[in-house]
């Protein structure tokens, strides 16, 4: 698929660099001979023009790439100047993206509260262990440096965390540590197919919470 993007980070010496584009929740691997002009010289912020692919389960990979001004100048009629009172798609784009982003944070900020005070209630009433105020946290961390391992994967060429890997940790307690990490890390925030599997762990998790504090627990025990 026909992408685009900036080069934010190029290694001169080896060859390579990272692509960032709006439409891709990690930075693209790229290198020089994946430029369809061998004579050109990347650097760092120039506008490209690319074709993503994914190999051997690592990150995305740019290939066809091309500066975005030489492909304008090719497509571009003569007689229309090629910077004719259009803006930036990345300035249209940021302020819808920042006014959807901002309520979602705060309804996630009020879920996570929310599930902070069904926790502490039910250990203070004994229909939870103790236990679970170590472990619902430790789960988060762990969900949280899983995510950070990830984009670092993605943005060096390394071997991907598998998304069910990190759909389980959400599932068994950590999904708030893998919210803080979509919105702190800006990863997997933007997969509509993660996201989705994403939100039915939460919801199954938050539901095996609750039958277990007001169902499971107010069965009595038969002697």
């Amino acid at each position: 698929m026909k992408r685009q993007g900036r080069l934010v980070r190029w290694e001169a010496d080896r060859g390579f660099g990272f692509i960032r584009s709006p439409e891709i929740s990690a930075d693209v691997f790229v290198h020089l001979r994946d430029f369809s002009d061998r004579q050109a010289k990347p650097q760092v912020g120039m506008a490209l023009s690319f074709e993503e692919i994914h190999v051997g389960g690592k990150g995305p990979r740019a290939v066809a790439v091309q500066a975005v001004s030489a492909v304008a100048s090719r497509t571009a009629p003569k007689h229309t100047p090629i910077n004719s009172h259009r803006r930036p798609a990345s300035r249209r784009s940021n302020p819808r993206r920042s006014s959807t982003s901002e309520p979602s944070a705060s309804w996630g900020l009020l879920f996570l509260l929310a599930y902070g005070v069904l926790l502490g209630a039910s250990v203070w009433s004994g229909r939870l262990p103790m236990l679970v105020l170590g472990v619902i946290p430790g789960l988060s961390l762990l969900a949280f440096f899983a995510y950070a391992f990830d984009k670092s994967a993605a943005q060096t060429g390394r071997w991907r965390t598998k998304e069910s890997t990190l759909h389980l940790l959400a599932l068994a307690g950590g999904w708030p540590g893998a919210w803080a990490a979509q919105r702190l890390l800006r990863h997997k925030s933007s997969k509509q197919s993660f996201l989705i599997v994403y939100r039915a762990t939460v919801v199954l998790h938050c539901a095996a919470v609750l039958a277990w504090v007001f169902w499971l627990r107010g069965i009595p025990v038969l002697d």
